[in-house]
């Protein structure tokens, strides 16, 4: 499968570029960004994952990760939050369900089902691509708030394909908060037996282990951190399961990308 670039940019002497490709999973165009380094060698891709309300252009725009991986053999890509282009029942109503907000799940819901198979869509046919174009098969995966539960549920589900895993400010219950339970209802249906194969907390709890080390960024002046992400939660799960885990709590950070760029160089050391 091939894509194209739709627009690109010198970057500290390396390219950060915008493509789009055709998707046979969400029978949509997909959009992505990525970062290439000066040298023109990949040795591995991290993949961020972004949140709600977002495109494939706000992580590569805002987070100042260009200038930290501008010598060295790794790339950075960044896709969609979600298809784009379509008219289903209420995808277009608030910004936590629908367009922006594909949670990076397979969506088994009338209209979403064959469309919002964000999941299979980075597993399945992103990386699968990203490897042929750039022949490397060494991935980490990391991302924000909804694309921090993405990080951690691909992460964990697939530890053999992810060397390092990492999040800011990430939903890790999203079964049991109002972001996760709205999206879940709608992508999933009522049935909380098919909610927990997209649940971090729950995912830890039933075995899922990554044999590294995950690392956690949180801002203890995040708005979002007590009623939507529960990190403790998590650091619970991970305890009695004996998955290793350190997170960082912030004082007086937030939910916005100036935390991100504030920590994003330790992240990319640790997923590099």
């Amino acid at each position: 499968m091939n894509f194209n670039i739709t627009k690109s940019h010198k970057t500290f002497d390396g390219e950060t570029a915008f493509c789009s490709h055709s998707s046979q999973v969400t029978k949509t165009d997909m959009k992505f960004s990525y970062f290439m380094p000066k040298s023109n060698k990949v040795e591995r891709i991290i993949l961020w994952l972004s949140g709600l309300t977002c495109t494939e252009e706000n992580f590569i725009t805002k987070a100042g990760a260009q200038k930290h991986l501008a010598n060295s053999n790794t790339m950075i890509v960044c896709p969609d939050t979600s298809p784009r282009g379509l008219s289903l029942p209420n995808e277009h109503d608030s910004y936590d369900f629908g367009s922006g907000a594909g949670f990076y799940l397979n969506a088994t819901t009338p209209g979403y089902c064959d469309h919002y198979r964000m999941y299979d869509y980075v597993i399945d046919e992103l990386i699968p691509m990203l490897s042929s174009a750039f022949s490397t098969t060494s991935f980490s995966i990391t991302g924000h708030s909804m694309g921090g539960h993405g990080a951690l549920v691909l992460g964990l589900r697939n530890p053999n394909l992810f060397t390092s895993i990492s999040a800011f400010s990430p939903i890790v219950n999203p079964s049991k908060v109002p972001w996760g339970q709205k999206a879940f209802t709608g992508y999933l249906g009522p049935d909380e037996n098919l909610w927990n194969q997209y649940d971090a907390c729950h995912l830890v709890e039933s075995g899922h282990k990554h044999p590294n080390k995950i690392l956690i960024e949180q801002g203890l002046s995040d708005e979002f951190f007590e009623p939507q992400l529960k990190t403790k939660r998590f650091e619970e799960a991970c305890i009695q399961s004996k998955q290793e885990l350190k997170v960082n709590y912030r004082d007086g950070y937030d939910h916005s990308y100036y935390f991100i760029a504030s920590f994003i160089e330790d992240h990319l050391n640790h997923l590099n």
